[in-house]
């Protein structure tokens, strides 16, 4: 499935895609690289257009960090997703669930795909907070998958859930606050 089809479906017609995806073979490399990593790069390349070529007002990254910065963010998305992956597939048996590495990140790169597409806010930076109504898509995207993807039990789904978002929130602010002192920047988005 080419990643457009794949992106349009899990927004679109995300009950139905869930399915699809949980009985596709995958591997941590195929989605990284296949699906990930080129939705990772749209916040990572349009923060560096926001911040350093359009810019708040008078305000502006300057060309050198603002690259350094969309650099890192990318990389660090990719680290994220990897790592909120392996501590979900991780807490599956807590919460009566099972499910690989693979399953964890396709339920990760996928419900994320929301907030990867609304990256693109960050062409004009005064728009990225609307990027909280993808946050809340994604969450919804989670909820979805989480059954399929990682067999969890009807009663089980929204307290994994509540833990995995907790995870996911925290490590991609302690990479995104990784990646802006790595920068020199205050802020850089990791999602």
């Amino acid at each position: 499935m080419s990643l457009q089809t794949r992106v349009v479906a899990i927004l679109t017609k995300p009950a139905e895609e869930w399915r699809t995806i949980a009985a596709e073979p995958a591997t941590v490399e195929g989605l990284l690289r296949g699906y990930a990593a080129p939705l990772a790069a749209i916040p990572a390349v349009s923060q560096f257009i926001g911040y350093s070529l359009v810019g708040i007002g008078p305000f502006r990254i300057g060309i050198v960090r603002g690259l350094v910065s969309a650099c890192l963010g990318w990389v660090f998305a990719l680290v994220g997703a990897w790592i909120a992956a392996v501590v979900i597939e991780k807490l599956a048996p807590t919460f009566e669930s099972r499910g690989d590495t693979a399953q964890a990140l396709k339920l990760v790169v996928y419900s994320t795909t929301p907030v990867w597409i609304a990256g693109v806010l960050n062409l004009v930076p005064a728009l990225t907070p609307l990027g909280i109504i993808a946050a809340l898509y994604a969450v919804y995207l989670f909820y979805l998958g989480l059954p399929l993807l990682m067999a969890t039990p009807a009663d089980k789904v929204i307290p994994y859930m509540v833990v995995s978002v907790l995870v996911l929130i925290i490590v991609w602010v302690i990479l995104g606050s990784i990646a802006a002192a790595l920068a020199g920047v205050g802020a850089v988005a990791t999602f």
